[in-house]
């Protein structure tokens, strides 16, 4: 028996919040054709930060990993939204964007944004294996640690 997305999310335990309205002069979802494009999105739970501050600073390696995740949360509810509730219509994940606030020496990029990675694997198993940018920035909006941006193959109208 095949479980959809929305049921991957229930095993997980995962309920997704309402999406996010954008906060600037840009729209949360773009879609083209048969790809959808998610704006990034950072670790809010609730309307408030998961966590605050840099890695190789303040956050740690696996609080960034679960801020990555909460960015992926995110997405998802994005995704949703602009799916109008049907998360089975997503064919492929086709590429992920990290972008992690960090300290000019920090290099464990890769393992923060696994956070995000292995969440698109657990809720859309092979489809959601994907291509992956994972980029240090030296600040992000209200100082949050992590954005995650997402790119999708959907199928139908």
């Amino acid at each position: 028996m095949t479980t959809t997305p929305r049921q991957r999310l229930e095993t997980l335990g995962i309920a997704l919040p309402q999406a996010a309205s954008p906060v600037a002069n840009y729209v949360a979802a773009v879609r083209t054709g048969q790809l959808l494009v998610v704006s990034g999105q950072l670790p809010l739970v609730e309307g408030r930060l998961s966590a605050i501050g840099k890695l190789g600073a303040t956050v740690s390696v696996e609080a960034g990993a679960d801020a990555a995740r909460r960015c992926m949360v995110n997405v998802l509810a994005q995704l949703d939204a602009a799916l109008g509730g049907d998360l089975s219509r997503v064919k492929r994940v086709v590429r992920l964007g990290g972008f992690i606030a960090c300290t000019p020496d920090f290099t464990q990029h890769a393992t923060v944004m696994n956070g995000a990675s292995d969440l698109a694997v657990a809720v859309f198993g092979e489809q959601g294996r994907h291509a992956r940018s994972t980029i240090g920035v030296p600040s992000l909006p209200l100082d949050a640690p992590v954005e995650v941006e997402g790119l999708f193959e959907i199928e139908g109208e």
